[in-house]
């Protein structure tokens, strides 16, 4: 589970985030980047997955918590790296859905090297 501080919960931060329209994909998963932080505010971070991506919510649920600890893991390792962002919304897809926790954490590190 991510820390308090880095969670995403707000309705409005997710769509200010979603009009940035900065955004870039790796193995079936998005990350939205939001605008640049020139606080010392720790980054905020979303997770979505669509019932487009699967019907079930056993599966929907997987991924978050896969891509959530990935990055939980990520955020312990370098703190200050992702701090450059207000916010980051990772949305996997179907092509996600059959993969294992180290293809879905080299995808979201993978995305998280490219902005930084």
């Amino acid at each position: 589970m991510l820390k308090k501080i880095n969670r995403l919960k707000n309705k409005y931060a997710f769509i200010a985030t979603y009009k940035t329209k900065n955004f870039c994909h790796s193995g079936g998963i998005t990350l939205n980047i939001g605008k640049e932080n020139k606080t010392d505010k720790p980054v905020k971070i979303g997770f979505v997955v669509s019932k487009k991506t699967h019907k079930r919510a056993v599966k929907r649920n997987r991924l978050k918590r896969l891509m959530r600890e990935s990055v939980r893991l990520y955020l312990k390792e370098n703190n200050t790296s992702l701090n450059k962002y207000m916010s980051l919304i990772f949305t996997a897809h179907t092509a996600a859905l059959g993969k294992d926790f180290k293809e879905i954490d080299k995808s979201v590190k993978k995305l998280i090297e490219r902005i930084s």
